[in-house]
């Protein structure tokens, strides 16, 4: 090897470890030792839809079903609800969601109904099974963006397949306003959500 080349080296190998010490450094401080998936915004503000969500921290999938609300519910489907997981680190560790903490909602319709109250009958017993997938809805913490919806942006990624690429921020009365009105912990379902309720 030249002196250029083992330069070159050496110096890989610092910046390499100057970055596994910040992270090592950052989780004793309390942070995320976890590296973050931040969100990604276009230069017109809509937020891209976040990558590798099936790989987060799953948090829960709560199921409104249409038999149930007499034909006409708000969320027909199960909610399989995701957590980005250097926010999940962070919250373990301070019980506050992060600026920058990332829930992505994958919706998810119930298989056809076979009994009158919506439900079917399947080797494990009479319940409500997942069926198709049926777009997303992502929420996004970012106490200065959304402060008119108290911290928290709501985005919709379609209710039906495929996921859009990009998604405009809801209105107030859109979303912002129930989660503000019952959610038990800054805008977050945590009474739905064993994980997260403490």
């Amino acid at each position: 090897m030249n002196g250029k080349v083992v330069s070159a080296a050496v110096v890989a190998g610092v910046v390499v470890a100057a970055s596994v010490f910040a992270q090592v450094q950052s989780g004793r401080n309390g942070a995320a030792s976890t590296q973050r998936y931040l969100p990604e915004y276009t230069a017109s503000g809509e937020l891209i839809l976040p990558k590798n969500f099936e790989h987060w921290v799953y948090v829960g999938s709560p199921l409104t079903p249409n038999a149930l609300n007499n034909g006409m519910a708000g969320f027909p489907e199960f909610h399989n609800v995701y957590m980005e997981p250097g926010s999940y680190e962070i919250y373990q560790k301070t019980n506050e969601f992060p600026e920058g903490t990332i829930f992505f909602k994958e919706l998810q319709l119930t298989l056809p109904a076979q009994n009158p109250d919506g439900s079917r009958t399947e080797p494990s017993g009479r319940g409500y099974f997942p069926g198709a997938l049926n777009g997303a809805d992502v929420t996004v913490k970012d106490s200065k963006r959304f402060a008119a919806t108290g911290g928290w942006g709501y985005f919709n990624f379609n209710h039906h397949e495929p996921k859009a690429a990009t998604a405009k921020v809801k209105s107030k009365d859109e979303c912002a306003f129930c989660h503000m009105a019952s959610a038990k912990k800054d805008e977050v379902w945590t009474q739905f959500y064993a994980r997260l309720d403490h």
